[in-house]
C-alpha cells in the first residue's frame, strides 16, 4: 500500500491486477485500485474534484479529470474515512498512476490540493 499525507488528508492506495478480466493478446491489462482517504484535520473537508495521471509502460499518458469520486463528493468530518474501488485498463502490463484531489475546507470555503501518491500497476504473471 502506498500512502501520502497532504494538508492533513491521508490518501492510501492498494492496486491489483485482474488476470481474469484482462486480455493480454489484445493489449488489455485490467487493474483495480482501492483508495482509502482519511481526514486528519480538526475541521470537516469535502472532496470536490479529482485529476488522475495514468502512464503505461511505453510512456503514453492519459489525464482523467472530473467531479468527485465514483459519482460522490464526500464530506469527511475530523478523523472520518472514505474509501472506494475503481479501475484502469492499460495497453501494457506495467504502468503508474498518481494525481490530485481538490478538497474544500468546509468552515472557511478554501480550496486546497491533496496529492494522490504514485503507485504501480503491474501484471505480475505477465512480467515474471
Amino acid at each position: 500500500m502506498t500512502t501520502e499525507i497532504t494538508s492533513g488528508v491521508e490518501v492510501s492506495i492498494n492496486a491489483n491486477y485482474l488476470a481474469e478480466k484482462s486480455q493480454p493478446d489484445y493489449l488489455q491489462f485490467v487493474f483495480t485500485y482501492h483508495v482509502f482517504i482519511k481526514n486528519n484535520n480538526n475541521f470537516p473537508v469535502q472532496l470536490l474534484r479529482r485529476k488522475w495521471v495514468i502512464q503505461n509502460g511505453v510512456g503514453e499518458v492519459e489525464i482523467v479529470e472530473g467531479d468527485g469520486v465514483i459519482g460522490r463528493q464526500p464530506i469527511l468530518k475530523p478523523n472520518e474515512n472514505h474509501e472506494y474501488i475503481s479501475g484502469a485498463v492499460l495497453a501494457t502490463p506495467l504502468g503508474f498512476m498518481h494525481g490530485l484531489y481538490y478538497f474544500q475546507h468546509k468552515e472557511t470555503g478554501a480550496i486546497f490540493e491533496v496529492k494522490i501518491p504514485q503507485f504501480k500497476l503491474e501484471a505480475t504473471e505477465i512480467l515474471n
